[in-house]
């Protein structure tokens, strides 16, 4: 067994679980299961699952959530705890293989129980608590496969399920339908396996997420004649184009004008005119004579027009969105915490959280772009093959979201920024032991 001083796995494993479920039951005594502006739409698509099933689904959003939802009923709150803590346990397993140091995981697992901004998450009916345990599920599979010493078929289960857990993100949170294919990518491209054994795990880990996207895809284009993986794509393209909205050409004059009389008006109370379509949707649907996915396509097509006409504002776009992306948000309702006395404490622990998380964000931004293009450095870093995945993986979806939607991007970091700390606090151990190596 693997010995870390006087202390093995076992009681760093226990001593960090300890302390993650205090921090969840904590957390369930002072701050109640709290609904956010998107959660009524994942609880109604919950009940049409549950009543019609797939019948009337509306495809407004995937199904992975509110058929989590419908599974675990009114126990949704214990459920996303749970979760929470499966997700400490996956970090413990991610750090410890990563390193060899049972330490490390524990450290790991700490990062993730002291990340507000996921824990208030699991006390909220959004996607991200299932999003990150899933992402994260798929990524401790990719490592087993480098670690772990097992059969040929236990590790082409491993990386089926990894493959499953990436699948179940695509359809939680669209934006990591990328993952199973990068999956597909690591284990073809792991040099040390053989080829035809790498070659059946990548196929193993993809084989969920063509049967999964390939279901859902062909759902929603048949009932919708949308080839997408939900709805609104039309609708949330108007974040991106809204801003130049005026652009249109006359021949969609129609749309145009009205949405640009609820663009100002959201642009005068708020600052910005992000989900200003969401006011505009009633007068936009009568005005333009369209039912909802009429309109989402027309939608769709206008912007992707703007956008080709206008490709220097969409890039604007673009890079502001992406940079959004690593600021490293905290959602919270500071109403609705039962004892007030915490709110000053939790408001100065959330802001020195946020320095650090981006702190951490910039310091994984040079860092991984150093090992992108200088040999000495990815030397230096121990760039191991689970890394290189987990640095792709990061800045696959820091792209990706800015791409599609241009708001509320900061969110979408979420389910990976503790595995973004994570990955600076492995480099930090590579760099310190480099240096002491080094030293005179």
């Amino acid at each position: 067994m693997l010995k870390v001083g006087n202390w093995h796995e076992g009681t760093w494993f226990w001593l960090v679980s300890g302390i993650a479920v205090l921090a969840r039951l904590s957390l369930w005594a002072v701050y109640p299961l709290t609904p956010n502006n998107d959660s009524p739409t994942y609880v109604q698509l919950a009940k049409n699952i549950l009543t019609k099933g797939f019948s009337t689904y509306n495809a407004t959003r995937t199904p992975g959530y509110p058929a989590f939802l419908a599974f675990v009923g009114d126990r949704a709150y214990s459920a996303q705890l749970l979760l929470g803590l499966l997700t400490t346990w996956l970090f413990f397993y991610l750090g410890w293989k990563l390193s060899g140091r049972a330490w490390f995981g524990a450290l790991a697992a700490l990062i993730h129980t002291l990340n507000l901004g996921q824990l208030f998450f699991e006390a909220t009916l959004l996607t991200e608590t299932l999003t990150t345990f899933l992402v994260t599920a798929a990524l401790a599979g990719a490592l087993a496969i480098s670690t772990e010493k097992a059969s040929f078929w236990e590790l082409t289960l491993y990386a089926f399920f990894a493959g499953l857990a990436a699948a179940l993100a695509g359809l939680t949170r669209p934006l990591f339908a990328f993952l199973p294919f990068l999956l597909f990518a690591f284990y073809f491209l792991l040099s040390k396996i053989p080829l035809r054994q790498r070659t059946t795990f990548s196929f193993a880990a993809i084989l969920p997420a063509l049967l999964i996207f390939g279901w859902w895809l062909n759902f929603v284009n048949t009932n919708y004649k949308i080839l997408s993986f939900d709805t609104i794509g039309g609708f949330r393209w108007l974040n991106h184009t809204g801003e130049y909205f005026e652009l249109v050409p006359d021949e969609q004059a129609i749309i145009r004008d009205t949405y640009l009389k609820y663009r100002d008006a959201k642009i005068a109370e708020t600052g910005t005119q992000t989900n200003a379509v969401w006011d505009a949707m009633a007068e936009l649907q009568k005005n333009s004579k369209m039912g909802f996915y009429a309109l989402s396509r027309e939608l769709t097509k206008i912007s992707i027009a703007l956008i080709r006409a206008h490709p220097d504002l969409y890039l604007k776009n673009v890079i502001s969105g992406w940079w959004m992306f690593w600021w490293a948000a905290v959602y919270w309702s500071s109403d609705a915490i039962r004892l007030p006395a915490l709110i000053p404490i939790l408001r100065g622990l959330i802001f020195i959280e946020r320095g650090v998380m981006i702190l951490a964000n910039l310091g994984f931004l040079t860092v991984s772009l150093a090992a992108f293009f200088w040999k000495k450095a990815r030397t230096a870093l121990g760039m191991s093959p689970f890394v290189w995945l987990a640095l792709v993986c990061i800045w696959a979806a820091s792209v990706a979201q800015t791409l599609l939607d241009h708001g509320d991007n900061p969110r979408y970091l979420v389910p990976l920024q503790t595995l973004v700390v994570v990955i600076v606090a492995w480099w930090s151990t590579q760099i310190y032991s480099v240096w002491k190596t080094n030293k005179p």
